[in-house]
């Protein structure tokens, strides 16, 4: 048997001619899909010689799947698939049908996978240019491609051997010292060796999870609260204890109720979704508590840089006299979700552990994307480009508010104190009909009732992301979101 670059084969006591052998090998290759269509083929010569057969008997070959419309010959080109096949070609056989248990949406994945599958799907972000409203994408707009591009080509064109093999395991240390340097903004101290770069935040969150925690242990997050968190904490297995958000964040003097409690996630800065920060009080009764139960808090921090109104409550982090406070932070939300890199800030005795529990996942994350952003902040360009997007982000806020007004839409915006996303309160008509009105009208907005792990309260409120459009935008959309409004509430009237 011989065979060629392509899966041709021919036998000499195949029972068939030389020519019959190629016809039906390219024929049956072409039709089960090993050939793919518009693919090129070799030349006769190159297939003759390959076979060890004359040029002619391939030609012929060849020419019989052009007369029946398999082949197509391109002048100057050469031989391709056709894309068109005749009718004749064997159909697909049927998949088997999997039978669902009653109630599961994935009958295939593990019951923690099903539970994972369920508990990310109220945050589901839009895909392609981002639309009014959407929730986690920053102003892709205004980032400066031009500048992040020569310093990729700089740090590329600059690597050495050494750079192209694994990298440290807590990240480059030159955005180590710089991120560092970074949180000092945030009111909070740190040395780089508590640095420890990751894939973004969600992977920051899972490391937390993965090593502080057993399976079964309890953790208090918030009511509602980010279903990144929760999704993590499923993966490792925890028990998570919800506890009620109210205008002042989280209520941490029903913490002292569960004293197995080993953790507790908060964003305190930016409470996602309902956008209150964490009172001064509650913070410091936070801190007390974890030094009382001997407890971690971590800190996800995630939109902290853009504030709105009075200079800020310093950050847990910057409060913790103990150790117990893990700082998580994010790029996304600053630059670009796609560089996917984020950091924890972590006690000095749980780096070591830390550091080499990575080595059971990604090691670390791709150095080149460490080296550029090392240089885009040791440069100054990441903090002339976040006092470019605070001008942009309250601009944008200020055509959503105005927007608003002039619509005439059953909305009331609540506080806006920092972050990228708006609570508006709705009047009239129910938030889950107006998000699938908004839906068909690709107008992205996500009812704050999508984010309790319980039943919650009869709240009806929508989440406004107003970050990621330019103002116009927003002005020009708002009356799609309102139009969505008014039907929503003609089908609820009948």
């Amino acid at each position: 048997m011989k065979t060629t670059t392509l899966p041709i084969r021919i036998e000499g006591d195949g029972g068939q001619t030389l020519q019959e052998q190629i016809y039906g090998s390219i024929r049956r290759c072409i039709l089960e899909g090993l050939i793919a269509a518009d693919q090129r083929l070799p030349s006769t010569r190159a297939l003759a010689a390959e076979l060890g057969v004359s040029r002619t008997t391939v030609l012929l070959a060849v020419e019989s799947l052009h007369a029946e419309g398999y082949l197509v010959s391109r002048r100057g080109a050469g031989t391709f698939v056709a894309e068109e096949l005749p009718d004749d070609r064997p159909r697909p056989e049927p998949r088997a049908v999997v039978e669902r248990a009653p109630g599961a949406r994935h009958p295939l994945l593990s019951a923690r996978g099903q539970a994972l599958a369920a508990i990310r799907g109220p945050d589901r972000r839009g895909t392609g240019p981002p639309r009014p409203f959407r929730l986690g994408t920053p102003a892709l707009d205004l980032f400066p491609v031009e500048v992040w591009s020569r310093l990729a080509r700089q740090c590329l064109g600059a690597a050495t051997r050494s750079r192209l093999d694994y990298a440290p395991l807590a990240g480059l240390a030159a955005l180590r010292e710089a991120i560092a340097e970074q949180v000092r903004s945030r009111g909070t101290r740190c040395e780089p060796e508590q640095v420890i770069v990751t894939a973004g935040a969600q992977r920051a969150l899972d490391l937390v999870f993965h090593v502080l925690l057993d399976p079964g242990q309890p953790v208090a997050i918030e009511e509602p609260g980010y279903p990144g968190a929760q999704s993590a904490l499923l993966a490792a297995g925890a028990r998570m204890v919800p506890v009620p958000v109210d205008d002042d964040g989280m209520q941490v003097e029903r913490l002292s109720a569960h004293p197995d409690l080993r953790l507790a996630y908060i964003t305190p800065s930016h409470q996602f979704p309902l956008g209150v920060p964490l009172g001064l009080e509650r913070r410091r009764r936070l801190l007390e508590w974890a030094r009382a139960s001997r407890a971690w808090v971590v800190e996800d921090d995630y939109d902290c840089d853009f504030r709105y109104r009075a200079q800020p409550l310093p950050c847990l982090h910057a409060l913790d006299p103990d150790g117990r406070v893990i700082y998580v932070g994010t790029f996304s939300k600053t630059l670009f979700p796609g560089l996917r890199l984020g950091f924890l800030i972590v006690p000095h005795d749980l780096v070591e552990g830390f550091v080499h529990a990575r080595l059971a996942s990604d090691v670390h994350p791709p150095a080149l994307e460490q080296a550029v952003l090392a240089e885009f902040m040791t440069r100054g360009h990441y903090q002339r480009h976040l006092r470019r997007m605070q001008a942009a982000y309250a601009e944008r806020l200020d055509a959503l508010r105005q927007a608003i007004e002039v619509s005439g839409a059953p909305l009331r915006l609540r506080p806006v104190h920092s972050g990228l996303h708006a609570v508006a309160d709705l009047e009239g008509v129910a938030a889950d009909a107006v998000f699938a009105e908004a839906s068909a009208r690709r107008i992205e907005v996500m009812p704050t009732s999508h984010y309790y792990l319980g039943p919650g309260p009869a709240e009806n409120a929508l989440l406004l992301g107003f970050g990621s459009v330019p103002a116009d935008s927003i002005r020009a959309d708002l009356p799609q979101l309102a139009a969505a409004m008014e039907a929503a509430r003609r089908d609820a009237a009948g």
